[in-house]
């Protein structure tokens, strides 16, 4: 049966999620949950299978709308709600989806299974993706980072075969090594090409299998490497390190052969407690005092990389901006810098001394405008009315 839950929670996404939130967010699931990263796993079968089936809808605009707004019961018969994708196999999965990982394995891998009606190229594997935090600072400069993560690497016992070292895979007696088989489809009128579901497409069968992968053909390994973060990047784009990702799966390459998957290192960066980012601009809210706004002032700026000098001039109001070019982020392409944008915020002091208060009344009476009386002054009015 299809699934019930909200398609926005199975892929850990908010409802307002873009298209390539959605898209990053199923890449991530597929990866994690994938049959041949969990040989053998029924709930991580179920959970890859449920992704599909949510990104299906998601990644279409016109049925993500319908969901939007009817939920599963407006899907009926409009696609993801008429695929049954518990009891889909897994290489129809990777056909329907070959557009997001680029054809033939392409962004994500997918092992370098080939969409329909495409000639195998050569074998690819899986992309990986890990992420690292920056400060504004680094976007400025730009960083390096080191990142560690888990790939799975051809296994040296048995050279990617699965099977114990000193013996052989056997040929697979239902697809007599093949991979594929076919199945009658709906009434007879047409047949279908699936995976073996013996030997999962891979064409041999394993009678003894390797201690060290566990007939996987493929151990976990932890990697650790530097990568450089150019300046200017922005949160949520990728460092895309290539042939850092996975081999072809085993069915495609047991030895290993073919291309390396790629590393996608997804930057997040941090909140700065000052400045606010606007494409390659930074904006600050700087207090004044009123005197400074109404005479004009020479103020200092803090910026990423010093202090500058700003110009007040005379008769600013509150929330009057004022720009100092140069002073923002690198533009990631062209490495021009944006520019710094300051608002005013004029700060009236809460304590005054009594010098302070009587020039401003002075002031006051220049303007024509009414304020509050001196507190004992005004008292003593108020007592010799009342006579005493």
């Amino acid at each position: 049966m299809p699934t019930t839950r909200d398609y926005y929670e199975v892929l850990g996404v908010e409802r307002s999620a873009s298209a390539d939130d959605i898209k990053r967010a199923y890449r991530r699931l597929a990866m994690k949950y994938h049959p041949d990263r969990n040989p053998n796993d029924k709930d991580a079968e179920v959970k890859f299978k449920e992704a599909a089936e949510a990104y299906e809808v998601l990644s279409d605009g016109e049925k993500r709308r319908i969901y939007d707004q009817y939920g599963h019961e407006g899907l009926r018969g409009r696609g993801a709600a008429g695929h049954d994708f518990s009891r889909m196999n897994v290489e129809d999965i990777f056909s329907m989806f070959n557009d997001i990982f680029g054809g033939g394995g392409g962004f994500g891998g997918f092992g370098g299974h080939p969409g329909r009606g495409q000639a195998r190229g050569p074998a690819r594997g899986y992309d990986l993706e890990t992420e690292v935090t920056l400060d504004l600072k680094d976007v400025l400069t730009g960083a390096s980072r080191d990142v560690e993560f888990t790939r799975m690497d051809v296994c040296d016992a048995c050279t990617g075969s699965g099977a114990k070292p000193g013996t052989k895979p056997e040929t697979c007696a239902t697809c007599a090594g093949q991979g594929k088989v076919q199945q009658a489809g709906l009434g007879g009128m047409f047949r279908m090409v699936t995976a073996c579901p013996a030997c999962r497409g891979r064409g041999t069968i394993i009678k003894e299998r390797c201690p060290d992968c566990h007939g996987r053909g493929r151990v976990g390994r932890k990697r650790k490497l530097s990568v450089k973060i150019p300046a200017g990047i922005h949160d949520g784009q990728a460092v895309r390190v290539p042939g850092e990702g996975e081999p072809p799966a085993p069915d495609r390459s047991p030895t290993g052969e073919g291309i390396r998957g790629d590393l996608h290192v997804v930057v997040r960066v941090k909140d700065h407690p000052l400045f606010q980012r606007d494409a390659d601009h930074l904006l600050m809210e700087m207090p004044i005092s009123f005197t400074q706004a109404a005479l004009g002032a020479t103020v200092e700026v803090p910026t990423l990389d010093g202090k500058r000098t700003l110009e007040i001039k005379k008769g600013t109001q509150y929330g009057d901006l004022f720009r100092i070019h140069g002073a923002g982020l690198p533009n990631l392409r062209t490495g021009q810098r944006g520019d710094l944008v300051v608002v005013v915020k004029i700060e009236t002091p809460k304590k005054l001394s009594a010098k302070q208060q009587d020039l401003l009344r002075q002031f006051a009476e220049t303007e024509d405008k009414h304020v509050n009386p001196e507190s004992a002054g005004f008292w003593k009015k108020i007592t010799d009315l009342l006579g005493g």
